[in-house]
């Protein structure tokens, strides 16, 4: 710490000096008119004699990232959001009181503006030649030393400005993230969906089983909840006549945090009339297969070092015949609600013995069992009615639902289902879902969202809908493997 200190301190003291000879440390005036990487991609087959030719100045702006000092000379690197580019800081050429300066007060970090030709040196480097240079941003805080970077993690996500200074990658993940929500938008509407908003504000936080972040509105003097899941609110704008809606937006669950858990996420979901959880399968494998190609150009990828292949079609598993078949459970086991409890003591799987639900503990061997053996992208079909509440029975066996989780890298990716329009049905199971609010399950909650019921009065048509996490889908598809990894700025305990 005290070192840090006597840095900031000197380059106070610089600035301090800099500003006293009449420079500003934060000039706005400076127009780059090229970029770094725009240059190195014109300019990668030219040589010296066609760069000389070119006859042009050209003007660029970014981040001095590092400084080889040879006395009258100076090699700098500058970066900017598009790349980096070598600069070459040569007294004669800049004249000698803008060379002082530069030396004397430009630190590694500072953002400073170039301008001048282009040549290429010995090694062959795509350099500017500087023949005006000049401060834009003064930094007080020095750059991570360049070859230690960021490594704690924490520290990165924490100063993810500094992270995307100085690391690459974690540059080019947010890019990637921002092409897979483009092309996720531009997929719906060009399959004629209409893109909405819900409110994120809610009195009665439903379309999911988790616990709400709570707030309270002073005006209206009424507890409001952080929305968790925008499906109620779509689903009543298909009873309003809007045949095909999505959404892109971010949901709230106040719940742990892991590395594919983060309180706030990103979440696409979409609605389909008069389509059933099997059109939505054949949708999802339209979408990922479609993704990898437009992002890799084969529909097979490279995740933590195992070959994902999205070509369509994906197998499809029961639910319960994964436990027995992938999980290993037997079907006796699954018959017996003690049972259940014996066989997960017996491998250290976690479940809550006060659990009277018997499907809510084959969930949990699930989770342990199944989930983490599913590498390939799978289908897992005919959810149990008790873990669907929002779900279509199924015609033929009403135990269960038409219902699907997608299952990616051992990972929950997607959840669709046919929906539930029969207002009396749906009413039961909120019935049910209260009376479990009896055993203190705190992510059930106890009041019936009444209007969504008489939204469904009115006539919701037959519809699936299918909720998509796009922060897995960007995980998956940069290869990275903590959500905390593509978001921007993930939630962390306080700083000490």
């Amino acid at each position: 710490m005290k070192e840090e200190s006597a840095i900031l301190e000197a380059r106070r003291r610089k600035a301090e000096e800099l500003e006293k000879q009449g420079y500003s440390l934060f000039p706005n005036d400076f127009r780059p008119t090229d970029r770094a990487g725009v240059l190195q991609e014109i300019f990668r087959d030219y040589d010296n004699e066609s760069l000389e030719r070119l006859g042009k100045s050209f003007r660029l702006a970014g981040r001095m990232m590092a400084r080889r000092d040879f006395g009258k000379a100076v090699f700098t690197h500058i970066q900017d959001e598009t790349g980096r580019i070598q600069v070459f800081v040569k007294r004669d050429e800049l004249g000698e009181e803008k060379f002082r300066l530069f030396k004397k007060y430009f630190d590694i970090g500072d953002i400073i503006g170039v301008e001048g030709p282009l040549f290429r040196t010995k090694t062959g480097e795509l350099t500017v030649l500087a023949r005006d240079i000049r401060l834009v941003t003064k930094a007080f805080r020095p750059l991570p030393e360049k070859f230690h970077g960021l490594r704690d993690t924490e520290l990165r996500y924490r100063m993810r400005y500094v992270d995307l200074i100085v690391n690459p990658r974690v540059r080019e993940i947010f890019r990637t993230r921002t092409r897979i929500v483009q092309y996720l938008r531009d997929y719906f509407i060009s399959n004629g969906f209409l893109e909405v908003e819900t409110p994120m504000m809610q009195p009665i936080p439903g379309g999911a089983t988790a616990r709400p972040f709570k707030t309270h509105h002073h005006a209206l003097d009424m507890e409001l909840y952080l929305r968790i899941a925008p499906e109620l609110y779509l689903k009543r704008l298909l009873v309003g006549g809007f045949e095909r809606v999505f959404e892109l937006n971010r949901n709230f669950r106040n719940e742990g945090i892991s590395t594919q858990h983060n309180p706030e996420f990103t979440m696409l979901e979409f609605y389909e009339a008069y389509a059933t959880h099997e059109d939505l399968m054949r949708r999802t494998e339209e979408i990922f297969s479609g993704l990898a190609e437009e992002l890799f150009g084969k529909k097979k990828i490279t995740y933590q070092g195992q070959e994902i292949d999205f070509t369509p079609p994906w197998p499809r598993i029961p639910y319960r015949e994964a436990l027995v078949k992938i999980g290993g459970v037997p079907e006796e086991v699954l018959a017996s609600r003690e049972k259940v409890l014996e066989f997960a003591a017996e491998r250290g799987i976690k479940v809550d013995p006060r659990e009277p639900v018997l499907q809510k503990l084959w969930a949990k061997l699930f989770d342990a069992l199944v989930e983490p053996k599913l590498i390939q992208p799978t289908f897992v079909t005919e959810f149990p009615v008790e873990l669907s509440p929002l779900a279509r029975r199924n015609d033929r066996d009403p135990s269960i639902t038409d219902r699907f989780e997608l299952i990616v890298a051992g990972r929950e990716v997607a959840n669709a289902f046919s929906e539930l329009n029969d207002p009396r049905d749906q009413r039961a199971r909120f019935e049910e879902q209260i009376r479990k609010r009896l055993a203190d399950d705190p992510e059930i909650h106890p009041e019936i969202d009444e209007d969504f019921i008489r939204a469904l009065e009115y006539g919701m048509p037959p519809a699936a809908g299918e909720g998509i996490g796009v922060d897995r889908v960007v995980m998956l598809f940069t290869d990275s493997p903590s959500i905390r990894e593509v978001i921007l700025f993930p939630h962390l305990r306080p700083e000490e």
